[in-house]
This record gives C-alpha cells, sequence and structure tokens, in this order.
C-alpha cells in the first residue's frame, strides 16, 4: 500500500477527532469561566464583530450560549476582574485558530481521498501509461504538521486553565488543589496537575514539523519524500495527549463546581448555564466522583480519555 493512502487515512480520523474536541475545549472552557468566576463581558458579540474570523466568533458564541450571556450586557457589577488571565480571557481566540483553520483542512484530505496516488497510473479509456510523482503526499504532511501545533495549542491551553483553577492565588477564593477535604490537608488534584503538565509538554514537543525531515532512500530515486505517515502518527499521539488533557480539566471543573456551590449557595445566579450545560454537568457528576478521600483518580481519567475518543459526551 503506497504510504499517502496510510496517511490520508490517519489524516481523516484526526480531522473528525479534532472537530469534537474543538468543540469540547470550549465547553470546558465556558465552565472554567463558572468556576473562577471569570469576566463574562470578555466574549461579548459586539467585541468579537471588531476581528472577523469565522471560526474565532463561533466559538465565542458557544460560550454566550453556554452561559447565557446576553446580546448586549451592560451591569459590570458582577464582574471580580476588569481583566481575567489569558487562557480564560483568550480561549475563544486559540480555540478559535484550529476551527478556522478546519475547513481548509477536510478540503485537502478530501481532495487526497478522491484522487488517484498510483504510480504509474494507467488511463482505460486511452491505454496511455503515466510514469510520475502522484503518490507524493505533501498536502497530507502540511495539514498533520499544522494540525499537530494548533491541537498541542489547545492542550497548552486546558492545561494553563487546570493550573489557574488549582492555585488559591488565581482561583478566586477556591481551596488550594481544589481539595474535597482542606481540612487534612489534602493534595486533592495536585497530581493530576503535574500529570496534565507533563502530558502537555510532551504534547507541545512533538510538534517540529515531519516535512524538514526528508530523507534520501533506494539510490537517490527516492530522495524528496513527504514524511507524511510520520506527521499523522505523530498528530495522532498529540491528540491522544490532547484528550488527556481535556479529561484532566473535566475532573477539576467538576469538582470546583461543587466546591464553588458549597462555599456559594446562590452563586449560579451570578453565572447561569443554559440547559445544555446543566445537562452536561449532570453527566459529569455522574462520571466524575467528587474527589474527598482519596479515590483513585487512574481509572476515573482512563475512562473519561476514553470517552472523549469515541465522542461520547454531548455537546
Amino acid at each position: 500500500m503506497n504510504g499517502t493512502s496510510v496517511m490520508t487515512g490517519l489524516a481523516a480520523l484526526v480531522h473528525h477527532r479534532a472537530q469534537y474536541l474543538s468543540h469540547l475545549c470550549s465547553r470546558i472552557t465556558s465552565l472554567a469561566i463558572v468556576v473562577l468566576r471569570g469576566n463574562l463581558f470578555h466574549y461579548d458579540e459586539k467585541l468579537f464583530s471588531m476581528k472577523q474570523h469565522p471560526g474565532q466568533m463561533r466559538v465565542a458564541e458557544w460560550i454566550r450560549r453556554d452561559l447565557l450571556i446576553p446580546d448586549a450586557p451592560s451591569d459590570y457589577s458582577k464582574t471580580a476582574r476588569i481583566q481575567d488571565r489569558y487562557s480564560i480571557r483568550c480561549a475563544p481566540h486559540v480555540i478559535g485558530v484550529l476551527e478556522d483553520s478546519l475547513p481548509f483542512f477536510q478540503t485537502l484530505i478530501e481532495t487526497e481521498l478522491n484522487s488517484a496516488n498510483d504510480n504509474p497510473i494507467v488511463d482505460p479509456d486511452s491505454g496511455r501509461v503515466f510514469h510520475g510523482g502522484m503518490f507524493y503526499g505533501g498536502h497530507i504532511c502540511f495539514a498533520m504538521d499544522a494540525m499537530k501545533v494548533l491541537i498541542a495549542n489547545l492542550a497548552d491551553l486546558m492545561d494553563r486553565q487546570l493550573a489557574l483553577l488549582v492555585d488559591p492565588n488565581y482561583n478566586n477564593g477556591l481551596p488550594q488543589n481544589l481539595s474535597g477535604d482542606p481540612q487534612l490537608w489534602s493534595h486533592g488534584l495536585k497530581a493530576l496537575q503535574i500529570g496534565c503538565s507533563a502530558w502537555t509538554a510532551e504534547a507541545l514537543k512533538g510538534t517540529l514539523s515531519a516535512s524538514i525531515f526528508s530523507r534520501s532512500t533506494e539510490c537517490h530515486n527516492q530522495d524528496k519524500v513527504s514524511m507524511g505517515t510520520i506527521a499523522a502518527r505523530d498528530c495522532l499521539k498529540i491528540l491522544d495527549l490532547t484528550e488527556q488533557v481535556a479529561a484532566a480539566l473535566l475532573i477539576a471543573v467538576r469538582q470546583g463546581l461543587k466546591i464553588r456551590k458549597e462555599l456559594e449557595p446562590n452563586f449560579c445566579e451570578d453565572f447561569p448555564m443554559s440547559p445544555e450545560v446543566l445537562e452536561f454537568v449532570d453527566t459529569l457528576n455522574k462520571l466524575i466522583p467528587f474527589m474527598k478521600g482519596g479515590i483513585p483518580i487512574e481509572p476515573i481519567l482512563r475512562k473519561l480519555t476514553c470517552e472523549i475518543k469515541k465522542r461520547e459526551l454531548h455537546l
């Protein structure tokens, strides 16, 4: 089988999962905003009309819809901070780059899927035999190299959000490490945040372009090749790691919502959530126990990662 067939098949799988991950990252950001008592005016519709990248605007719209943010808010009295940190304030801008790029990558992948990449190619109508280079996978390699960077940026974004959630210097009144047993000096989600940082570092490290590592083989007949299969495999690995980061952040926002409600029973009046988000939170509560008393996290993390990979968390 030609390598271009392999890389194209892998690219299709990557694109399918990346579409879902983009929307999931936006939903988790909405919940992180609630837990942190973030500034809802960062997602104002008028503000986003000033920089009209469609994907970026769409992510901001998802957040507005999740949190029932009005089209023209005017009351800033409930705002804890004028400006939240970048991983909260700029989330639509980070996720939006992937959202804006996905249609372009889809075009590249679908074009390749519907193309011939054999050599030689036989035209049955004329009987001509064409010797050429249609097997070259440069377009797919570029798509995978680019998606590696964009997906790893989602891991970096969510890792930063988790770091804010567990840090009492930045989480707006929540216990250190979102501990469910603060009186017992529990480490809470400390180990989870450390693991998340490691997965993110590994994802970021894998983003170097594969196409620049072309090797010459077959007595210099194959002296310039795309390296697209390596790019696609790298992208799948980064996708796996980023889905793990998303699972970790789901555990953190579920924990944070519970603690915030215990500390401030009426806080949901300031941060109402749409029926779809409330249903999503209810699903999380069933999948993720409140972390208290040394509950093992690894089996929960593994199950959540599997749910994300299969797109089973309804958005």
